[in-house]
């Protein structure tokens, strides 16, 4: 069975190259940089199994593309699974897998980078030392210890987030469908979504997003913040209504907002754009602030993380191939008995 891994980073290659060679019967991966979109989509003819990036458009348009070409199975290379359109897979008899567990300390250590480097005005320091001015001005924090971290999301990441504000100190108020009893004996306080945003002087986003979640945190949410707030998103980018972030940042408010991931990404984020005119008004803007940093989506992007993501999605084709069915199948092979699950 050739496979085609799309949207493949130069430093993934060799991790998806050996987990596929350490799997029997699998046959050669192929690896390109490109995503997967309408426009190249063929490139997948041919080949029954494609591995996907969570950046990947797999609309009812392009999944039509691929059956046609004869793709009979997708694994995507990430938990979440809001870019895929189930249904449609599903008509067109494409069994679609994803990874439902990777490190969750991958996130939660990058969330805490980007509220640290925020608070503590790392970008600002460096870039004035390379042009050797060493002045104090402006680069003000404040301590962490003692003030109060809202969680909107207490999973396996949220969690992990929430073990690193108990060490530093914090208070920690939680949002969720469900309480984690392991951020509850942390002394983790659950609490709705207004009165955590109202308190907390660090709000950090880690659920899914689902029909539920979009623009969970909209205008109004964001005017209910603090205006010495840290807000820091490395979930996805439909949890914040982009736009208006951008008015509120606008009136000043904020110390800092924290951007791992970007509502209108596709096809911008993992690709070079420095050398054309970025026609995304709302980001362009976004990147003016002072204290914004937009990273591109790469918390998650540690060898330990996407070692054991590159497994996953090797042993989901190798389990598609044998006709095995687990849990990381979202749609099962036609005639299959796998199980779907929204979360992650």
């Amino acid at each position: 069975m050739d496979i085609l891994a799309f949207g493949v980073q130069a430093d993934e290659r060799p991790l998806i190259e050996r987990a596929f060679a350490a799997l029997p019967g699998l046959g050669p991966v192929r690896c390109v940089d490109v995503f997967l979109g309408r426009d190249t989509a063929p490139i997948a003819a041919g080949h029954e199994t494609i591995s996907t990036s969570v950046n990947a458009d797999l609309s009812a348009e392009v999944l039509r593309i691929l059956a046609a070409g004869g793709t009979r199975m997708i694994a995507q290379r990430s938990t979440g699974f809001n870019n895929i359109d189930l249904d449609a897979a599903e008509r067109l008899g494409i069994a679609v897998a994803r990874v439902s567990y990777y490190s969750p300390y991958s996130v939660a250590e990058f969330a805490w980078t980007l509220a640290m480097a925020l608070n503590r005005r790392i970008v600002r320091a460096s870039a004035r030392t390379r042009d050797f001015d060493f002045r104090l001005d402006g680069l003000m924090g404040r301590d962490l210890h003692g003030r109060t971290a809202g969680i909107l999301g207490t999973g396996k990441i949220g969690e992990a987030f929430a073990r690193i504000a108990h060490g530093y100190g914090m208070k920690l108020l939680g949002w969720d469908v469900a309480e984690n009893p392991a951020c509850a004996a942390l002394g983790m306080t659950y609490t709705g979504k207004d009165e955590l945003l109202a308190a907390a002087d660090l709000v950090s986003l880690h659920v899914p997003l689902l029909p539920a979640t979009h623009h969970l945190i909209d205008a109004a949410a964001l005017r209910s913040m603090r205006d010495e707030a840290i807000l820091v998103n490395t979930g996805r980018g439909g949890l914040i209504d982009t736009k208006a972030l951008v008015g509120e940042l606008r009136r000043g408010r904020f110390t800092g907002v924290g951007l791992d991931v970007y509502e209108a990404e596709a096809g911008l984020f993992f690709l070079d754009k420095s050398m054309e005119a970025i026609e995304d008004d709302t980001l362009a803007r976004l990147v003016t602030f002072p204290n914004v940093l937009v990273t591109s989506h790469q918390a998650y992007y540690t060898e330990d993380a996407v070692g054991q993501i590159v497994e996953a999605t090797a042993r989901n084709v190798s389990d598609y191939a044998a006709g095995r069915r687990t849990d990381d199948f979202l749609v099962p092979a036609a005639g299959g008995d796998g199980t779907a699950s929204p979360s992650g």
